[in-house]
């Protein structure tokens, strides 16, 4: 929609336009003592006539943040700290901490031999591994251990904590959680283990072995609303869009994307969180597409650059970049021999349960922004 025609239908679709009157403030002075209002005063910044993100577009580029999530080991220790996070801080959401929305990110480290002390907490997770050998998660008893690119989730309610092997390496992954949407339902609760750790109780990476093998599914029962899998390996990801792409020339908006799922009921990962890996082949631009929903993107392998509301950002392997909600956008691998391809955070499961899933495509300049 040009913005010539959004101006003209504000002005013919009967939108309050009540002009400030001595009465007229008295009365809501007096509403106002009553913890009152009138509506008229508020519609137009309550109900716009499209989304309007608060979040603004943002490239967190890893060579410049890593020293400083390294320094933090020098500063404090996860034992003090709780945990040793440099969050992400989007300039429009700095009042909730999120790096999009109502969704956090940050960058966590650890040293061999340290351990995060368990926890439990209403906020869901997941940890995308960018560099180190050693890194495990120990959720509700399942031990799961992981390399690069490798994601697992700890979902709401369950124990959970992170180490790293003594003969490990240092290791730093992205957190991803919805913390400022729980908070914003006001049902955040936070607990730590009363034994300090959670044992494990089970083999080693069994959830993965029992329930990430492709087109079979085991006898277990599964009945909570989350993945059984909790771990993701990067290795039969790509080797899946690889195979996606033998047989699919992929979406113009989004190349080879494939979306992670619950295998027990083909869902998403977790209730308000979903999570996709993408494919940009070499030499590949999408056209621009908008939507609902907020996306935080990271490049797992290669380099490109995205045009967001006609701006370009570029980024490279390990950096992290965000899509508010509603903004145009579309990708560009500029390899013409090396595979671009980005991992995938978003609230798309929560837009979808409550029906507020709304896509559009760009229809000017054949499906491409001009910059600006």
């Amino acid at each position: 929609m040009s913005k010539i025609h959004e101006n003209h239908r504000e002005d013919v679709a009967g939108r309050a336009n009540v002009e400030d009157t001595p009465e007229l403030l008295a009365y809501y002075d007096d509403l106002a003592k009553l913890q009152a209002g009138a509506l008229w005063t508020v519609a137009n910044k309550i109900e716009p006539w499209q989304p309007k993100s608060q979040s603004v577009p943002v490239v967190w580029r890893y060579d410049d943040l890593r020293a400083h999530v390294l320094r933090s080991v020098e500063l404090v220790t996860p034992e003090k700290a709780g945990r040793r996070v440099i969050y992400l801080n989007n300039p429009g959401r700095q009042d909730v901490s999120a790096a999009v929305g109502w969704l956090y990110a940050g960058l966590q480290v650890m040293n061999p031999g340290e351990k995060a002390g368990a926890h439990r907490h209403s906020a869901s997770a997941v940890r995308f591994i960018m560099e180190g050998s050693g890194a495990y998660t120990v959720v509700d008893g399942h031990k799961m251990t992981l390399g690069r690119n490798d994601f697992v989730l700890t979902p709401n309610g369950t124990w959970h904590e992170h180490a790293v092997d003594p003969d490990g390496t240092p290791c730093i992954w992205q957190d991803g959680l919805d913390i400022p949407f729980v908070n914003a339902m006001e049902a955040n609760f936070y607990e730590v283990h009363p034994n300090g750790t959670e044992p494990v109780a089970f083999p080693v990476d069994d959830m993965t072995k029992t329930w990430g093998n492709p087109g079979l599914r085991p006898s277990a029962d599964w009945s909570k609303p989350y993945s059984p899998m909790f771990k993701y390996e990067w290795g039969p990801t790509y080797a899946a869009l690889l195979k996606y792409a033998e047989s699919s020339e992929g979406s113009v908006f989004d190349g080879h994307l494939l979306e992670y799922v619950n295998p027990a009921t083909n869902g998403p990962v977790m209730p308000t969180m979903g999570a996709s890996m993408q494919r940009l082949a070499p030499g590949l631009h999408t056209r621009a597409h908008r939507h609902t929903g907020s996306y935080l993107y990271h490049c797992a392998k290669g380099s490109g650059h995205s045009i967001i509301d006609g701006k370009r950002f570029d980024w490279s392997e390990r950096d992290i970049f965000c899509v508010p909600s509603w903004a145009w956008h579309e990708h560009v691998n500029g390899s013409d021999s090396e595979d671009a391809v980005l991992f995938c955070l978003s609230d798309l499961p929560v837009m979808r349960a409550l029906g507020l899933y709304r896509e559009q495509a760009y229809a000017e300049n054949d499906g491409y922004q001009p910059l600006v």
